[in-house]
C-alpha cells in the first residue's frame, strides 16, 4: 500500500523532480524556497477549484444590535447562510446574498434592528447583515476554506490526503519560474490541469449522485 503524502515526503519529491535543493549546505536558496513553493501551490489549488473537500460549515451566534460579523480564519468564499428563528430557534431561515451597496440602501441605519434577511461582504475579513440583528440568532455558515497550510508542524491536510497529484504538480509549476526553467512550464501545467480536472469531475459526479438519490427517495 503506497505511503500517504506528508509535507516532508512532498518536499523530498519536489527536490528529486527538480534535482535541486538537496540540502541547505549545497543549494541553500532552493532548499529554503521549497516550503514557500508548496504553500503557493496550496493557495493556487484553493483558487482554481471549488469542490466539496474545501467546504466547511461553522455555527455561531449573532450579536444583538451588531451588523458586522468577522469571517472565519482561512475563509475564501461564502456558499450560504441561515439563521435559527421561531420557538427554540429551530426553524432555519435562509439569508440571501446581496451587494454591500444593496444592504446599505435597504437598511441605512445600523441602530434600528430586525430579523436579518440579507448579507454581503463588508471587507475580506467581515460580513455585514441587513437588517441589523434584533436578537442573538444562531447562524450556520457554509463556505469554501483555504486548507491549513503545510509546514513542519502540519504534515498533512486535505490536499495531501485526497489530491496529492495536484499538490505535487502545482508545486513544480510554481517552481519553474523561480528556477527560470520556463520550458518546463507547459509540462507541469498540463499535469496540474489534468489533476485539477479530475478533482472537478469527481466532485460533479458526487453532486449528480446525491441529486439522483434524493429524487429516488
Amino acid at each position: 500500500m503506497p505511503q500517504a503524502m506528508t509535507f516532508q515526503s512532498l518536499r523530498d519529491d519536489v527536490r528529486n523532480y527538480l534535482e535541486r535543493g538537496a540540502s541547505v549546505a549545497t543549494d541553500p536558496i532552493v532548499y529554503e524556497q521549497i516550503p514557500k513553493l508548496i504553500n503557493f501551490a496550496e493557495r493556487r489549488i484553493a483558487r482554481d477549484i471549488k469542490i466539496q473537500g474545501f467546504q466547511t460549515v461553522v455555527s455561531s451566534t449573532m450579536q444583538t444590535g451588531v451588523a458586522v460579523m468577522p469571517k472565519p480564519d482561512r475563509w475564501r468564499e461564502t456558499i450560504s447562510m441561515n439563521v435559527g428563528t421561531g420557538s427554540g430557534s429551530v426553524d432555519r431561515q435562509l439569508l440571501f446574498t446581496r451587494s454591500y451597496e444593496y444592504c446599505r440602501t435597504y437598511w441605512p441605519n445600523d441602530e434600528i434592528t430586525a430579523q436579518p434577511l440579507f448579507y454581503a461582504d463588508y471587507d475580506y475579513q467581515h460580513w455585514i447583515f441587513a437588517p441589523t440583528p434584533d436578537n442573538a440568532y444562531p447562524i450556520e455558515i457554509v463556505y469554501y476554506e483555504l486548507p491549513q497550510l503545510l509546514d513542519e508542524t502540519t504534515q498533512q491536510n486535505w490536499l495531501t490526503n485526497f489530491a496529492p497529484n495536484a499538490l505535487l504538480y502545482g508545486t513544480l509549476l510554481e517552481a519553474t519560474p523561480f528556477l527560470k526553467n520556463d520550458d518546463r512550464i507547459p509540462v507541469w501545467l498540463n499535469f496540474y490541469q489534468m489533476a485539477v480536472d479530475s478533482l472537478n469531475t469527481e466532485d460533479i459526479k458526487k453532486m449528480i449522485d446525491r441529486s439522483t438519490t434524493r429524487q429516488e427517495a
